[in-house]
């Protein structure tokens, strides 16, 4: 499981009630096709981007009531019947997060991590809440700790790619406490201290989602159950970064169809913690 794409969040799923469906869907085509221009293709960093302006140009078009341009009509004419069910500033925090994306910064602490992942992966959640018609702030305070945590737990997972695209998100704090430069981590130099980095990384991202978690029983019927597969899988990737002694600088951890009965009997044995 990954947050590539934001496949780790429900898209459509049997598990998802039919008539939220349209709305989710036209949430995932909206930030996957913004993911794309950020990262797909053999676009320029100035194509890039123009790309995402012009992505947001037609969000603000079709929030003000207007048809979006013809080059993404086919994300914006479902999302814009949707458009009563969702919040915009959240899409508009989405598409900030993209654009930060072209021109990574190097972070200084866990605080300013945190600001991203707010801006990357929260929206969906409290997007998705809202469907549900759950807005509460103990929910959405939990919604956001899966989230950032799921955010997370793909840095620690994809250090293998991220470095050769220049991409490094994790905190200077963190690397100074543990003697690691930033140039170790790019270039996926494994070491004893760079796999207590990671170790010290995924306890930091196991502790939000276990925050978290006690969403999974609080939201209604299916939400619920979906979400706990969400919870656990993230939590398995964890397990799996764990158990190879943390070496995801060198091995990049991954679900398969194999764990899934596993995933399953977590799910349905899940226990509400608070």
């Amino acid at each position: 499981m990954s947050v590539d794409h934001y496949e780790n969040f429900p898209v459509a799923s049997l598990l998802c009630p039919p008539a939220l469906r349209p709305a989710v869907v036209a949430i995932y085509h909206f930030a996957r096709t913004a993911d794309d221009l950020a990262d797909e293709g053999d676009a320029t960093p100035a194509e890039r981007v123009q790309a995402l302006r012009d992505y947001r140009a037609d969000l603000a078009a079709v929030v003000a009531g207007s048809p979006a341009s013809a080059r993404w009509a086919r994300v914006y004419t479902p999302l814009a019947r949707e458009l009563h069910r969702l919040q915009p500033p959240l899409l508009h925090d989405l598409l900030d997060a993209f654009e930060q994306d072209l021109d990574p910064p190097r972070y200084r602490d866990r605080a300013q991590l945190l600001d991203y992942c707010r801006r990357s992966a929260n929206p969906v959640g409290r997007l998705l809440l809202g469907l549900y018609g759950v807005g509460d702030a103990a929910s959405l305070g939990r919604s956001d700790a899966i989230c950032s945590a799921l955010q997370l737990i793909n840095f620690w997972q994809d250090f293998s790619r991220d470095g050769p695209n220049g991409r490094l998100y994790v905190p200077q704090d963190d690397l100074e406490g543990h003697g690691i430069s930033a140039e170790d981590v790019l270039a996926c130099r494994d070491s004893l201290a760079a796999r207590a980095l990671i170790a010290d990384l995924c306890g930091w991202a196991r502790g939000l989602m276990l925050e978290g978690a006690p969403l999974a029983h609080t939201l209604p019927g299916r939400a619920g159950w979906e979400l706990r597969l969400v919870v656990q899988g993230g939590l398995a990737i964890l397990d799996k970064i764990e158990t190879r002694g943390h070496d995801s600088l060198l091995h990049r951890p991954a679900l398969s169809a194999w764990d899934f009965p596993r995933l399953l009997w977590r799910a349905l044995t899940m226990r509400r913690t608070s």
